[in-house]
């Protein structure tokens, strides 16, 4: 199933931000790096079907993990925004050892594509 004529939102906050999204909808009280929210599947989606759904970032903690491994935020950041694409997708890292190494198989096959030395000019 291909998805190109879809649409995602991308939200870059900080961590108050993401804290207050954690604890709205999770009841975590506590920031995160990234969180999914899908728009597909249930009445919502008759509203725009083309709609995935929404990505939000905490770019304060994706510096600090990047800093944590001694990468750039930038990437980081990539990496997370990859990370809730897939979500949106339906993949899933929280439910069998063969879920969590398919998406983290995907995740670094996107990475690495988007990263490649012949996309960059």
């Amino acid at each position: 199933m291909g998805y190109w004529s879809h649409e995602v939102s991308i939200v870059l906050t900080d961590d108050e931000g993401i804290t207050r999204l954690n604890r709205q909808y999770f009841n975590r009280h506590r920031p995160t790096n990234v969180i999914a929210f899908p728009m597909a599947g249930g009445e919502p989606a008759l509203i725009n079907p083309q709609v995935l759904g929404d990505v939000v970032i905490s770019v304060e903690t994706a510096r600090r993990q990047s800093r944590a491994i001694g990468g750039k935020t930038e990437d980081e950041v990539l990496f997370l925004m990859i990370h809730g694409i897939l979500h949106l997708l339906g993949y899933d890292h929280e439910g069998s050892a063969d879920e969590r190494r398919a998406m983290e198989v995907k995740e670094r096959e996107l990475f690495s594509l988007l990263k490649s030395p012949t996309r960059q000019k």
